[in-house]
């Protein structure tokens, strides 16, 4: 694979190097493209995770985090009606999407990890990850739509279609 190929070729130091410059904040940077490079990697990295994961297990019965609970309970009472089957970059990234989202995220600020980091999202969740189908999302927002379609049945066809012929 093209990101595996990728981490190979920086090597243990350059991996270690990129893996530090990751841990920095995003104040000690410019706009520097080799940064945007290892940023993609590890969204991209992390994408195929899940969806590996949600190919092989059944996913009503994945825990995400500690909080699953917590960000599904207040995701459902912010977004009562938002369509998690099939997303629309409006949906997250429109200036009242926008404002609907920032209190939401801020309220795990300290609680889920790295809750701002970029992170590939799935707008139908009955595709996986390409081109069309990605929108860059924080982790929070990807942790509350996920456990979302876990919860909700979404994520079962993706399951379904990996799993043996019954």
């Amino acid at each position: 694979m093209a990101s595996q190929d990728g981490l190979a070729a920086l090597g243990v130091e350059g991996a270690s190097a990129a893996a530090h410059a990751l841990s920095l904040p995003a104040e000690a940077y410019g706009n520097d493209p080799r940064l945007e490079v290892m940023w993609a990697m590890k969204a991209y990295n992390h994408a195929e995770v899940y969806f590996n994961l949600i190919s092989s297990v059944d996913p009503k019965f994945l825990k995400l985090t500690k909080l699953d609970d917590q960000i599904y309970r207040s995701f459902r009472e912010s977004f009562k009606d938002l369509d998690v089957r099939q997303l629309k970059e409006d949906d997250l990234k429109s200036d009242p999407a926008k404002e609907r989202w920032r209190p939401f995220c801020n309220q795990f600020e300290g609680l889920v990890e790295d809750f701002n980091y970029g992170t590939l999202l799935r707008l139908d969740c009955q595709k996986g990850y390409s081109e069309e189908n990605s929108i860059f999302s924080t982790r929070v927002q990807f942790f509350a739509i996920e456990i979302a379609r876990n919860r909700e049945g979404c994520n079962d066809a993706v399951f379904r279609s990996k799993g043996p012929p019954s």
